[in-house]
C-alpha cells in the first residue's frame, strides 16, 4: 500500500513540475506547447431552399454571409497550442440537399494529465456564406455570433459574446446570450420574436410599415423608443409595453440585464 500510495505522490510532483516548467516559458526538450498549431477546412454543398442549418459547439466566432443563392460555403480556421488539442477537439460537419450541421465535438479531455500540465483546447473561427432562403440555429458559442439577412427562421441560444443578426423575416428566438444583442426585424410571422435571458443591452431595428405588439417583463433597464409614432407604457411592476404599427405579431422580451432600443431600421 505504501508503494502504491509513493507511486502516486510521485506522478503528481512530476506532472506539477512539468506544468511549472511550461507556465514558466522553460518546456521540456521537445514540448510543443507554445508552438501555434493551425488547420483549415473547407467545403461546399448544394441546398434547397428552406433548408435547416444548425451551427453549435463552438469554441470561437461564427459569421454568417447570406445571398440569393443555392450553396452553401464552410471554411473554418482551427488553432491550438499543440497537436494534442487540435486532435481532441473535432469539427463535425453533416450534409443533406435539405439540411448542414456544422458542430464542434471533444473527442477526449486529456484527463488529469492534460489538467496539471495547463493544456488550453482548440478554438475556431467559423465562417459561412449561405443561401438566404434557409432557417437557421446557432447555439453553444462561445465568442461573437453574426448573421446576414435571413428569410426565415433564426434561433439563437447559449452564447458567450454579442450577437448581431442583418435582418430577419420569420419566427426569432434568443436566449441565454452574454453579451449585446441587435436584431433588425424585416417582417414577422405569426409566432412574432422571443428574447430572454440576455446580459447586455437589445437593439432591435424594426422595418417601416411593422405591426407588433410588445411586452417587456423581469427588465433589469428600461425599454425606450427612437421612432416618434411609437410610444412605450411602463406600469408599476416596470414592465413594459408598445404597440407598434398597427398591432399584430408578438415581441416578447423577458429576464434581460440591460437597456432595450427599438430604432427605425431599413425600410
Amino acid at each position: 500500500m505504501k508503494k502504491k500510495v509513493l507511486a502516486v505522490i510521485l506522478l503528481i510532483v512530476a506532472a506539477a513540475v512539468v506544468g511549472s516548467m511550461t507556465r514558466s516559458g522553460e518546456p521540456l526538450a521537445g514540448n510543443t506547447t507554445d508552438v501555434q498549431q493551425n488547420k483549415e477546412i473547407r467545403e461546399s454543398y448544394k441546398l434547397q431552399p428552406g433548408a435547416e442549418v444548425l451551427v453549435s459547439g463552438i469554441n470561437g466566432q461564427v459569421e454568417v454571409e447570406t445571398s440569393d443563392t443555392d450553396t452553401a460555403e464552410i471554411f473554418i480556421e482551427r488553432n491550438a497550442r499543440n497537436p494534442e488539442d487540435l486532435n481532441s477537439r473535432q469539427i463535425i460537419i453533416e450534409h443533406t440537399e435539405t439540411s448542414l450541421t456544422v458542430r464542434g465535438e471533444k473527442r477526449n479531455s486529456g484527463g488529469f494529465w492534460s489538467f496539471l500540465t495547463n493544456h488550453g483546447s482548440a478554438s475556431e473561427h467559423v465562417m459561412l456564406k449561405l443561401p438566404r432562403k434557409i432557417s437557421l440555429e446557432a447555439k453553444g458559442v462561445n465568442g461573437h455570433v453574426n448573421v446576414g439577412e435571413i428569410d426565415g427562421n433564426v434561433r439563437i441560444s447559449g452564447v458567450n459574446g454579442k450577437v448581431e443578426v442583418a435582418q430577419t423575416s420569420g419566427y426569432d428566438e434568443v436566449s441565454g446570450v452574454n453579451g449585446a444583442v441587435t436584431i433588425a426585424v424585416k417582417q414577422l410571422g405569426e409566432r412574432g420574436l422571443r428574447i430572454s435571458g440576455v446580459n447586455g443591452p437589445v437593439e432591435l431595428r424594426l422595418r417601416d410599415g411593422l405591426n407588433a405588439d410588445l411586452e417587456a417583463r423581469g427588465m433589469n433597464g428600461g425599454v425606450n423608443s427612437e421612432m416618434p409614432e411609437v410610444s412605450v407604457q411602463k406600469d408599476n411592476n416596470h414592465n413594459y409595453s408598445a404597440r407598434i404599427g398597427n398591432g399584430g405579431a408578438p415581441i416578447s422580451l423577458s429576464g434581460i440585464n440591460g437597456g432595450v432600443k427599438l430604432t427605425r431600421g431599413a425600410a
